[in-house]
C-alpha cells in the first residue's frame, strides 16, 4: 500500500500551484465534470464529527474518498481540528493509487479555495487583511491570500488575546509584515478589505455593523446547519457565494439561519465561485458591494489536490 505522509504534501503542493488546481478543479464541478455528493456526517460527542466525503473527477481517471473527524475544540488545544486521510483510486479500474494524509490536505487546499474566491470576488485594490482566529487555517489564509493581492496591513483578532499576540509574533517574522494583535473583532476589521473567519464559532464573531463597504469575506469555519460565524445583517446585506449549491442549502448555517429567520429568501445565494470563473454568473460589480464566500469545504478539492500529489510523487520517484 503507498502512503504518502504530511510531510511529503507539503513537499510536493505549495500553495500557489494549490490554487491553481483549485481554480481549475472549481471550473471542472461547475462545467459538470466532477461528482460531488454531499458529505456524510456522523455526530459523536458534542460537536465532535466523523465524515465521509467521496468525489470523482472521471477526467482524471481518479474516484476517492476522504475519511476526517472533525473536533472544532481542538484549535484551543493546540491540535489540528481536522484529521484524517485521502484513499484515492483509478476510476476506470477500481485499483487503489495511494492513501495520503489528508490533515495537510485539507490544511492548503482549503486556504487555496479562499483565495481563489478572494482573487475573483475582491476589489482588486485590496490590500488589507484581517483574520478571526489563530489556528491552522488563520496562518494558512495567511498565506494563501497574500498571493492574491498585495497585502500591507494585517489585523488579528481570538477570543483569546494571548494567541493574537504569539500568531503576531509568528507570522509577523514568516512573512516580514506586521500583523497588529487586536483586542476584539470589531477593531481587528473596522479597516479590513478582506476578512477571513476561521473560528470554531457557534454564534457569529463578526458583526454587519462593523464591516465597511466594499469588504470581501470569506467564511471559512462554520459547516454545519446550526453554526454560524456572521450575523444576519451582515448576510443579509452581502452578495453570497459559495463553493457548492447543494452543500450550503445543507450545511451553511451562515446562509440557513437567516434564510430561516425570514431575513433573505433562497435567492440570496447568487450562486457557485466556479460559475463566477467560468463567466456564467457576476462577480462583484461595485466597489462598494459587500461579497461573501461561504466556503463549505468539498471533497473534489481533496481529491484533485491527493491525486496531485500521488502523481507527482510518482514522477519524483521514476526519476531518480
Amino acid at each position: 500500500m503507498n502512503f504518502i505522509s504530511g510531510d511529503q504534501v507539503n513537499e510536493i503542493l505549495d500553495m500557489q500551484t494549490c490554487i491553481q488546481l483549485m481554480r481549475e478543479t472549481l471550473s471542472a464541478l461547475s462545467r459538470g465534470e466532477a461528482i460531488q455528493v454531499l458529505r456524510t456526517a456522523m455526530r459523536l460527542e458534542g460537536r465532535n464529527v466523523l465524515g465521509v466525503m467521496p468525489s470523482a473527477l472521471l477526467a482524471k481517471n481518479v474516484v476517492g474518498t476522504k475519511v476526517i473527524t472533525i473536533v472544532p475544540d481542538n484549535a484551543y488545544k493546540g491540535l489540528p481540528s481536522h484529521q484524517g486521510v485521502v484513499v484515492v483510486f483509478e476510476a476506470e479500474t477500481g485499483s487503489l493509487k495511494a492513501i495520503v494524509e489528508g490533515e495537510t490536505v485539507t490544511a492548503i487546499r482549503t486556504a487555496a479555495v479562499s483565495a481563489v474566491a478572494t482573487d475573483v470576488l475582491s476589489r482588486k485594490d485590496a490590500n488589507s487583511l484581517a483574520i478571526l482566529g489563530t489556528g491552522v487555517q488563520a496562518r494558512m489564509h495567511l498565506e494563501a491570500i497574500r498571493l492574491v493581492r498585495k497585502i500591507d496591513q494585517v489585523y488579528v483578532w481570538d477570543r483569546r488575546l494571548e494567541s493574537a499576540m504569539k500568531y503576531s509574533k509568528e507570522m509577523s517574522e514568516k512573512f516580514d509584515i506586521f500583523v497588529v494583535p487586536c483586542a476584539t473583532a470589531e477593531e481587528a476589521v473596522k479597516h479590513a478589505d478582506i476578512i477571513c473567519t476561521v473560528t470554531a464559532a457557534k454564534e457569529p464573531v463578526l458583526f454587519g455593523r462593523h464591516v465597511q463597504k466594499g469588504a470581501h469575506i470569506n467564511a471559512v469555519g462554520s459547516c454545519t446547519p446550526d453554526c454560524r460565524e456572521l450575523d444576519t445583517e451582515l448576510i443579509k446585506a452581502s452578495k453570497l457565494y459559495t463553493d457548492r449549491m447543494e452543500s450550503a442549502n445543507h450545511e451553511a448555517g451562515d446562509y440557513l439561519i437567516p434564510l430561516r429567520e425570514g431575513a433573505i429568501d433562497e435567492t440570496h445565494l447568487l450562486g457557485e465561485v466556479g460559475d463566477v470563473l467560468l463567466g456564467k454568473i457576476p462577480g462583484r460589480q461595485a466597489g462598494e458591494e459587500i461579497t461573501v464566500f461561504e466556503a463549505l469545504g468539498l471533497a473534489v478539492e481533496d481529491l484533485a489536490a491527493a491525486d496531485f500529489v500521488i502523481n507527482q510523487a510518482a514522477l519524483r520517484e521514476m526519476s531518480r
